[in-house]
């Protein structure tokens, strides 16, 4: 068998050949993966809800998405209002997004009928760890900067800013970011009415 000649049309080929093969295995393994990735968030955001809401029997009677402009952005809140096995309106879970110090900082926050914070977690973020990642633990219940209980219909902003909330220590932009996920969150959601009769998925809580 002849030898093919070395030629830049030659390499051309066979690079074109790799590149193919290697865009079709990556495309399989994408397949492979994303039925198991979905299924993974949706019950980190299942889980999510009955800890930011603090009830493992709830149901999530409907769920909106609502767009809202911010200094010149749009930004996309998802709301999953919630029930109990009764009917009684436990509020919803909202999940946010704002810019932190690295990147994205998503969280989801739970609150009451009247609007007060019942809890959050932390879904993402890109901030330094030992730093800003300390946003997971700080506005929790009994921590320096405990948000639980306070309504965000006052906008909530640190103490530096005139607000009554402590920062992250060295984390302030993480903090003002953390908090303005919060109030954007509180808006969106008293922006949505209440409908117990729409999508209703129950979110249990796997042992």
């Amino acid at each position: 068998m002849k030898k093919l000649e070395s030629s830049l049309t030659n390499m051309v080929l066979v690079l074109t050949g790799v590149a193919v093969i290697m865009g079709a295995i990556l495309a399989y393994v994408n397949h492979l993966t994303e039925g198991p990735i979905k299924a993974q968030d949706e019950k980190k955001i299942s889980d999510g809800i009955i800890a930011v809401i603090g009830n493992p029997d709830l149901i999530v009677s409907k769920k909106d998405t609502v767009k809202q402009n911010y200094s010149g952005k749009e930004l996309t809140y998802i709301i999953y209002q919630a029930k109990d096995k009764e009917g009684k309106d436990l509020g919803a879970a909202v999940e946010s997004t704002t810019m932190g110090f690295g990147g994205d900082l998503k969280i989801l926050v739970g609150f009451d009928p009247e609007g007060k914070v019942l809890g959050y977690t932390l879904l993402a973020h890109a901030e330094t760890p030992g730093l800003g990642a300390k946003a997971d633990k700080w506005f929790q219940k009994g921590e320096k900067g405990d948000i639980i209980g306070k309504s965000p219909a006052e906008p909530l902003t640190v103490s530096k800013d005139g607000g009554q909330v402590d920062a992250i220590t060295a984390s302030t932009i993480t903090s003002r970011a953390f908090l303005l996920a919060v109030n954007n969150a509180y808006n969106a959601y008293k922006a949505t009415p209440v409908d117990a009769q729409t999508g209703a998925t129950k979110q249990e809580k796997e042992d």
